[in-house]
């Protein structure tokens, strides 16, 4: 693999302008027509388009410039270089864990390629209750179809490894409706490590396609580089203050980078966009910065199979199931979409519960070992608000979200589910992954356990991938933080381009739905910006 052509390091060779850290000092000031702070999906979308119209662009990026030179498939290099927290974010009272990017191509460098349109249902409750009678099915389709097209989504057309496939053999035999879930990938050699940086180049993520080619329009990257506070005066954003930073985040240096703007896009993903704007005081005359920040709260359950699984190899998280999201009404007991993630032992050893004698048993039969996930679908009813960002006393951001009864409830009826879909598909002992579980040997048997589980923060064990919220877009200003084109309501020159838009939760993986919304918003605004109409090419 180390053959393969590296489309970062052709760029670099051909002069693209990246400043920061090992590519060179950052300088005290600098000018642009606008600045974008992050490289994930919402900002690489914005920068293809705002070049594209032929505008000057700066993109601020916390993380550091990786290619697939550097993605060895080994996660004790992965996770401190590319994630927030070496993989290991949390909420404040440490009950839920985040898997969250922070590297050139922000989430999408790291995530498991799963595409989902948002749910037409989402759409409904958003227009409904947020006063956003533009987001139908029919106005997103087009730029959710040129953002498919831009992107190589599409459907994965190999048969699902072992791990997805019994997801899909328990559901049938249950009568459960299961499907392949599309993905964003171009010639993909089906290796399993997503989650580590792609080392082909296969995926199609912010990294290799819309990043590039803003570089090669002459955009500049300053990586290692955090966007501190926005400098706001009179009802608009003057400038973005920098600083740098080292590879684990800590500043790295005294000297600060100013840059001017006409416009700022916030793009720095849920939980850093609202702290962002937390930091530099924005107008927040409603209370809603920062406020309903969602994350698809997720269980899991594991089973053993007399097989080998072997859940690390082939593509990760191929087939769900949404049979648990429509048999209630949206905003009625909490739904779950159930998933089938990929197997890596430091992140299944930091995630299955136990320790000693318990854990190393459970990892002797890793590569026999199966898990399900569930999605609960947060924030679409008054017992599920979501949490909040805040900030500590150095001014880094901390999002609080409490776990209710109500979300317990669903994370109860989720477990019973993966169990009996495990036990269908001929697993031979399910263990949820709870601190007072134990090894199941029968549906019965695991039905009664699981019943009887108290269901408390640090006992279940509860993780996410999925930020949303915070920045919330809605028709009126008493009920979000941005108008329905993007724009912050009291700040008429700083746009938010990320999944921190989203009144809810969405239901589903967000990448897709963070392209299409985009997509949208950032072509409305190059038209604004310079009077020319673009496309995702």
């Amino acid at each position: 693999m180390s053959s393969l052509p590296d489309p970062i390091l052709a760029g670099l060779e051909r002069g693209w302008k990246v400043l920061g850290d090992r590519h060179g000092a950052l300088p005290e000031s600098m000018a642009c027509d606008v600045a974008i702070v992050g490289t994930g999906a919402g900002a690489g979308i914005t920068a293809e388009l705002l070049t594209a119209a032929g505008l000057s662009v700066v993109l601020i990026e916390e993380g550091p410039l990786r290619s697939s030179r550097d993605f060895h498939q080994i996660e004790a290099e992965a996770y401190p270089a590319l994630y927030q927290d070496s993989a290991n974010r949390q909420t404040a009272d440490k009950a839920i864990s985040i898997l969250q990017g922070r590297c050139v191509g922000g989430s999408t460098t790291v995530n498991w390629t799963s595409s989902f349109r948002t749910p037409s249902d989402t759409l409904q409750y958003w227009r409904e209750r947020f006063d956003l009678p533009g987001l139908t099915d029919d106005a997103l389709s087009p730029w959710f179809l040129s953002a498919e097209r831009r992107l190589s989504i599409s459907p994965w057309l190999v048969p699902p490894n072992a791990n997805n496939d019994k997801l899909r053999l328990g559901a049938a035999r249950l009568g459960l409706a299961a499907a392949a879930i599309l993905r964003n990938v171009k010639a993909c050699w089906n290796l399993g490590s997503c989650g580590m940086g792609c080392p082909t180049n296969a995926k199609q993520s912010m990294l290799v396609t819309t990043i590039p080619t803003a570089l090669d329009r002459g955009a500049t990257l300053l990586v290692q580089t955090r966007a501190e506070r926005l400098e706001v005066q009179g009802g608009a954003v003057r400038a973005v203050v920098c600083v740098p930073v080292a590879i684990n985040g800590s500043v790295s240096g005294s000297r600060t980078t100013r840059v001017q703007a006409r416009h700022v896009v916030v793009a720095g993903g849920a939980i850093n966009s609202p702290a962002l704007l937390l930091r530099s005081k924005a107008p927040d005359p409603h209370g809603r910065l920062g406020r309903r920040t969602f994350l698809h709260p997720v269980v899991v359950s594991t089973a053993i199979f007399d097989e080998a699984i072997e859940g690390w190899a082939g593509a990760p998280q191929t087939m769900y199931s949404d049979h648990f999201l429509g048999i209630a009404p949206i905003d009625g007991p909490i739904g779950y979409k159930l998933e089938a993630p990929p197997l890596h032992p430091v992140l299944a050893s930091i995630t299955l519960p136990g320790f000693g004698a318990g854990m190393s048993s459970a990892m002797k039969d890793f590569p026999r070992t199966h898990a399900l996930l569930a999605l609960l679908r947060d924030g679409f009813h008054e017992q599920s608000p979501g949490g909040r960002v805040g900030l500590r006393s150095d001014g880094t951001p901390l999002l609080d979200y409490p776990l209710t009864d109500f979300v317990f409830d669903g994370a109860r009826r989720a477990l019973l589910s993966m169990a009996e879909i495990q036990f269908a598909a001929g697993a031979q002992t399910v263990t949820p992954v709870h601190e007072m579980a134990a090894p199941y040997r029968s549906w019965a048997q695991a039905r009664q356990a699981i019943a009887a589980l108290p269901m408390k923060p640090y006992l279940t064990r509860v993780v996410s991938a999925h930020v949303m919220g915070g920045c919330g877009m809605a028709g009126r200003a008493e009920l979000g933080v941005t108008r329905p084109d993007g724009r912050h309501w009291q700040l008429a020159n700083l746009s938010v381009h990320d999944g921190s838009l989203f009144p809810t939760s969405i239901g589903a993986n967000p990448q897709l739905s963070v392209y299409g919304l985009v997509n949208m918003l950032a072509s409305g605004l190059a038209r604004e910006l310079s009077g020319r109409s673009v496309a995702l090419v």
